[in-house]
């Protein structure tokens, strides 16, 4: 993408976090609305502890979390590069874009001969606005074991985003039917 695409693609987004629209929960104590989150997203340090397994088996741990927040969807865990078991990063020959965070490469996850195909991806070079993630791993709870300070993360609906629904995120969020003009 050329920055006029990139420009005309971020200029579509009309829901932009100033307003919850009909229909939102509201949030109540502890708990955030995804409606309150930006665009374009922003990036948010989270030093709970991060934990992602396959069958059980550790692939990444972490206190040093970045939470991209971004209006109508769950947060994305990226975990620092150094937490990740490269040895379980499997590359795949896919990638997309993102007019806010830039191309995305994929990877399977694997322990032994078993894989999640699909399953983590990481901005290499991010356009300048996100390169505090440059590197940094995120995962798709729908494919993996996912947990924040213990809670098993529950995935996003429908099957590109990649956030991690907790107990104290509200939405509704992006993915569910009927969405995808958000």
């Amino acid at each position: 993408m050329d920055k006029d695409d990139i420009r005309r693609a971020r200029d579509a987004w009309q829901l932009r976090g100033q307003a919850r629209p009909a229909g939102a929960v509201t949030p109540g104590p502890g708990q955030e609305s995804v409606w309150d989150y930006p665009r374009p997203p922003a990036i948010v340090d989270d030093t709970r502890l991060v934990q992602v397994r396959l069958d059980g088996t550790r692939i990444a741990e972490t206190r040093a979390a970045r939470r991209v927040l971004e209006t109508a969807s769950p947060p994305t865990f990226y975990l620092p590069p150094d937490s990740v078991r490269a040895d379980c990063l499997r590359p795949e020959n896919r990638s997309s874009f993102c007019e806010w965070k830039g191309r995305a490469a994929y990877f399977s996850v694997c322990v032994d001969t078993l894989c999640a195909e699909h399953a983590a991806w990481t901005y290499p070079e991010p356009l300048a606005e996100f390169a505090a993630i440059a590197q940094y791993v995120a995962f798709y709870p729908g494919r993996l074991e996912c947990y924040v300070d213990g809670e098993r993360v529950r995935a996003q609906a429908g099957g590109f985003y990649g956030g991690w629904i907790t107990r104290e995120i509200v939405g509704p969020f992006k993915g569910e039917p009927g969405t995808s003009g958000w």
